[in-house]
């Protein structure tokens, strides 16, 4: 999956999806990772059809009984957007403390297009490797392999 990837001790992997966020640190160093979850992130986000009070509107089209149906917003993709422009706002801060000077980003592709166009340049700066898998119900030693342990 991503055979030149080596984070260096103290560096960030954040994994992601649209309601809940792992970050880790690698407590190791490039050569033998051993990556900590420190902070969790996450965000109740049910189904659209649970969200939304109402039926889908209608309009008029114009003279006569002839009525069209209005999309429905979907509230649950935007909440996940949501939640990815929070998220790129974290680490904004955290980077702006300097708390990390590398990072690997893992989120699921949606996602990962949010939080990239959400992204300050500060931290884009300092992002290393994006990865377009979701990740996020894995376990932390299963992350560590399939992101940091293909080096051989």
């Amino acid at each position: 999956m991503s055979e030149d990837i080596r984070l260096a001790n103290g560096g960030w992997l954040v994994v992601a999806d649209g309601a809940k966020a792992l970050f880790l640190r690698n407590e190791g160093d490039k050569k033998f990772p051993n990556l900590e979850v420190f902070r969790e992130e996450a965000q109740d986000n049910p189904p659209t059809r649970e969200q939304a009070a109402n039926r889908p509107g209608r309009f008029n089209d114009g003279p006569g009984a002839h009525r069209s149906a209005l999309d429905d917003t979907d509230w649950h993709q935007l909440a996940e957007d949501r939640f990815a422009r929070d998220l790129s706002d974290i680490l904004y801060r955290q980077a702006h403390k300097q708390k990390f000077d590398e990072i690997v980003i893992v989120a699921a592709p949606a996602v990962l297009g949010e939080i990239r166009k959400n992204l300050h340049q500060e931290v884009a700066d300092k992002v290393i490797a994006e990865i377009d898998k979701d990740l996020t119900n894995h376990p932390v030693h299963e992350i560590e392999k399939l992101v940091l342990h293909s080096q051989g």
